[in-house]
This record gives C-alpha cells, structure tokens and sequence, in this order.
C-alpha cells in the first residue's frame, strides 16, 4: 500500500462517537450478557457430562444435542416474527427467567431423584428460547448506543462471549468434579436470574419506524404467518445482504465442520492427548477475543469490503496451513488466525444488518439471515468429516482453503467489494 492510497472516508455509521462505557444501559446489558455467557458455557459441558455419568452412552448425549440443534432450527423460523412483535425488552428478560427456572429444575429434581427424561425436555425447550433470546438481543443493540458505536458494541459483546467461551468450561470440569454436573448447571440458573434482574434496569430507546415496503408506507408487523417471509424479501431486495447470505450459505457448508477436523487432526494424525485439543481451542478463542477488540478501528479505516474478503481469504490460507501443520503449536497459530478472521468478518457482518435494516423489521431479518445461511450447514459437516475419514485431513483441509479463497475472489465482483454498504439505498420492491 503507498502512502498516496486514498482510503475510503466514514460515513455516518461508522464515524467516532461517544465512549460505550458513557451511559447506563450498554454496560447494564454487557455485564448481564458477559455473565449470562459464562453460565452458559457450565450446562453446555455440565448437561453431557450429567448423559454421561447416568447413561455411560455416548449415542444418548448424541441424541441430546440433535434434540437441541432441531429444537434452535425450529424456533429460528419464529424468532423473528416474535422480536418484531413484542417489546423487545419485555422478551428478553422472558426468555432469560424461563431458561433460570428451566435450568434450576435439573439439579432440584436431582437432590430427589435422577430423572434422565427431564433432560431431554428441557435442553431442547432452553436451546430454542435461548435462539430467540439470541434474535432479540440483536435487534435490541441498535437501540442501545448511537449508529456509530454498532460495530463496537458487537465486538466488545463479541469479545465477551469469547472470553466466556474460554473460562466457562475450565470452571464447570472444576466444579463438576468437585459438586457433580447438576452444580454447575445450577450455577448456569443462578446467571439467568442475574441477567434477567439486570435487564430490568436497562432502557431501550424508542424505535424509529422506517417506510421499507417500497412504495413509501411502512412495513407493520401483522398478525398473519405470511409476514414471516418479510425478512427473506428484505434480504433479497438488499444487493449486498442478499449477496453475503448465498455466499456466507456455501462458507457455512465449508466451515461448520472444521472444529471437528481439527480436533480430529489433534488426536488422529498428530497423536497428541486431550489437553492439546484444549490447548488449541484456547488458541482460537484468544483469537476471537482480539478480532473483537479490533473490528471497530480496523472497518472504520479500511471499509466493510476489505474487512469481510480480506478476512475470509486469510482464513482460506489458514485453514490449508492447518491441515498441513505437523505439530500442535503451528497448528495452534494456524487455527488462531482462522478465527481471528471468521470473528472479524462475522461481526463486520451483523453491524451491517443492524445499520441498514429498519427497527421494524430486524427481529425477522435476523432471524431469516441465520436461518438461510446455516442450512446447508449440518450437510457440510457431515461431507467434510467423511471426506477426512476418506482421504486425510490435508487434502480436505487444502481443498476446503482454496475454495475459501474462490469465493473471497468471487465476492470482490459484487457489491460486498463496497467500502460503505451502509449508505447504499435500498431499492424498491
């Protein structure tokens, strides 16, 4: 790059605003988030460990992740149409005192009697209330600090989640050998409850309701299931979140199985033991932890198009650099680099869907976004673990980065390439 470069101006979205840490309803809600996380990582260690202990069956913890992976889908199709129904904050202290209540059951029934049946009722119930909570705090973000402070606020709630990632689940195998699995997933209970109470204090802004029907009227939130197809339509009308959706729907099937790979490439082929697959996960939360931190400068200087194709191609070399790896601390770096770059381009993207989709109707963008870009995500993985099975982790890995590469390539020729997609009109429908 020379020192004579143009580099693309920031708009109104993006311009330098006030601290995050200035007012009161961001913090209240970053701290009740950040602690609602951590409890979340202790159930999501706690509650197979508790399968395992009563079962000794690993097909019977299988079958509880489905449940709450069909469960997540299902409530994904509605999300959106609820968080654009109900008061948004009315909803999210719902959804957190209802997963509090359903969580504490598990370690109460426990003290009585091990009720196995209980488990697989009420992880499914929590993983789809915890999929709208997820819909409505992301509508609710833009209503709690100024256009400029968006991408911000997501990288540091971003940051956060991350940092949960890391800590949850070091504590919960403490705690659970110390008490057994029920007291963690007790303590997860007991961070719903706090989270709900610090929702109370917090205050969303009002709405500004947008005209977005094309024709000059406002797009209101009807009573009819039909209205569950508004989010596809403003996607599709949008030019660049309709192109981010196909792309990111193929970057899904690619993905979503490489965590799997990659623990896999630690105890298969480099023969190390389980805490080297800790090791590297750390790796790549730390990773996640960073991109956060530096999202908001870094887009703000460069733009949104060369953050989210300069991203995704880096992390088509570092997932090739990681099949190829033959040692756990390159591998380490490599799969470090890969999620520094998926979070960067994965925050980058939802500040955008925040910027430019109006209040009305971003419960059921939301929802509609993560809904058509994740289904081809469950056969992704399982073609990219039977492909490793088949052929080895470096071929599958090499193959996998340098389609990663095609499409950062195909996606320079559209409108992502924009440094400022966040000005752009939306066209009429």
């Amino acid at each position: 790059m020379t020192a004579t470069k143009p580099q693309p101006t920031a708009g109104p979205a993006e311009q330098e605003a006030a601290p995050l840490w200035r007012g009161r309803d961001f913090p209240l809600f970053w701290s009740g988030q950040t602690l609602s996380a951590l409890g979340d990582s202790f159930s999501l260690v706690a509650v197979p460990l508790l399968v395992l202990h009563a079962t000794g069956s690993v097909a019977r913890m299988g079958l509880l992740t489905g449940l709450a992976g069909a469960a997540t889908i299902v409530a994904g199709i509605f999300a959106g149409f609820l968080v654009d129904r109900v008061d948004r904050r009315m909803l999210l202290i719902c959804c957190d005192l209802a997963r509090a209540v359903g969580y504490a059951l598990i370690p109460l029934v426990w003290l009585v009697s091990p009720q196995l049946w209980l488990l697989y009722l009420i992880a499914p119930a929590c993983a789809a209330i915890g999929m709208i909570f997820q819909v409505g705090y992301v509508a609710a973000v833009p209503r709690l600090v100024d256009p400029g402070q968006v991408t911000r606020a997501n990288g540091q709630l971003y940051a956060s989640y991350a940092a949960a990632g890391l800590a949850g689940p070091l504590l919960a195998g403490v705690l659970s050998a110390a008490l057994g699995p029920t007291a963690a997933i007790g303590v997860d209970a007991g961070t719903f409850a706090v989270a709900a109470l610090g929702l109370c204090l917090v205050r969303l802004r009002a709405p500004a309701v947008t005209p977005v029907d094309g024709r000059g009227g406002s797009t209101a939130v009807r009573g009819d299931w039909t209205n569950l197809l508004v989010g596809v339509r403003f996607l599709w009308r949008h030019p660049v979140l309709r192109t981010l959706t196909v792309l990111l729907s193929f970057l899904t099937f690619l993905t979503i199985g490489l965590t799997d790979i990659f623990i896999y490439h630690v105890k298969h082929d480099l023969g190390r033991p389980d805490g080297d697959v800790g090791y590297v996960l750390a790796a790549a939360a730390a990773g996640t932890v960073v991109a956060a931190l530096l999202v908001a400068p870094v887009r703000r200087r460069l733009g949104f198009g060369t953050c989210w194709i300069g991203a995704y191609a880096v992390a088509g070399l570092a997932i090739a650099g990681a099949g190829l790896s033959g040692s756990v601390p390159a591998l380490a770096v490599f799969v470090t680099g890969y999620a520094f770059c998926t979070a960067t381009a994965g925050i980058c993207s939802m500040s955008l869907r925040q910027q430019v989709t109006p209040d009305q109707l971003l419960g059921r963008v939301t929802s509609a976004f993560w809904t058509l870009h994740s289904a081809l995500g469950p056969l992704g993985a399982a073609v990219l673990t039977v492909a490793v099975a088949r052929y080895g982790t470096a071929p599958v890995c090499l193959t996998a980065g340098v389609v990663c590469l095609a499409i950062a390539a195909v996606a320079t020729l559209t409108p992502i390439r924009q440094p400022r997609p966040e000005l752009l009109p939306v066209p009429p429908g």
